[in-house]
């Protein structure tokens, strides 16, 4: 029986991290998994991060530095590099869990569309926050994304062929449009059940959070339509609150 050993693209797209790049970049590059093409997309950095990228450029199968017109033209320009039969997202700042966790996804099932897990948050210090706060469905389909994004962006594999470019349309969160898309298309979904990320917070979703929220509205509706988007943002309201009372009461 012949094992599924397919290509993966991991594409890193960063600007100006040169604190945090260098562990993404061994996360990827220390994994036991044979067969990962790596690409980073640099929009020019200024601070030392373009030092660090070109020591390991040996060991990359793309590094571009170039200015871009903002994240999601970056991650576009790495998926037009890509060439490998599932795409993965590790932008700077995150890692890949563990050395054995991408041979450990593709082993988990052979031959499905998209591969996702949990994923551990940490803060600038690299202290673990624990894991996110929305758990990642036990089965995933594009409907799930309906009260919140229960999967992170770098704990998520898409098989190449189903995916699309960004919408640049959106400035930070794309990203959920994008795999909403993928989602859409898949016929087989498996969850790994399992870590698979390392998500440094405090992204720039973070810290235009009204922005990042105003398109998430906007990319809900389009999918889900405006009336059940409407009634789905009540119910995340109103689960945001209990949990945060809930915690509130733990701590006090």
């Amino acid at each position: 029986m012949s094992i599924f050993q397919p290509k993966l693209s991991v594409i890193t797209i960063v600007y100006n991290n040169v604190s945090d790049i260098e562990r993404t970049i061994l996360s990827v590059l220390n994994q036991t998994y044979p067969s990962i093409e790596y690409i980073i997309v640099d929009g020019a950095s200024t601070d030392g991060t373009l030092d660090i990228l070109t020591s390991y450029e040996s060991r990359l199968s793309r590094l571009i530095s170039e200015k871009d017109a903002g994240i999601y033209d970056a991650m576009n320009k790495g998926l037009r590099e890509a060439t490998g039969d599932y795409v993965l997202f590790m932008n700077s700042g995150d890692e890949i869990y563990a050395a054995d966790t991408v041979e450990k996804v593709f082993a988990s099932h052979p031959d499905a569309d998209i591969y996702y897990g949990e994923t551990e948050m940490f803060d600038e210090s690299w202290k673990s926050l624990g894991q996110r706060r929305h758990k990642a469905p036990e089965n995933f389909t594009w409907n799930d994304f309906k009260y919140g994004m229960s999967i992170s962006h770098q704990a998520i594999y898409i098989r190449k062929a189903i995916t699309g470019p960004y919408d640049l349309n959106y400035k930070l969160s794309s990203d959920i449009d994008w795999i909403l898309n993928a989602a859409k298309k898949a016929r087989k979904i498996v969850n790994t059940r399992m870590y698979v990320a390392k998500y440094l917070v405090g992204g720039m979703s973070k810290k235009r959070h009204r922005q990042s929220l105003i398109e998430r509205f906007h990319i809900f509706s389009k999918h889900y339509g405006l009336v059940p988007n409407l009634f789905h943002h009540i119910m995340i309201a109103g689960k945001l609150g209990y949990y945060f009372l809930k915690h509130r009461r733990t701590n006090d």
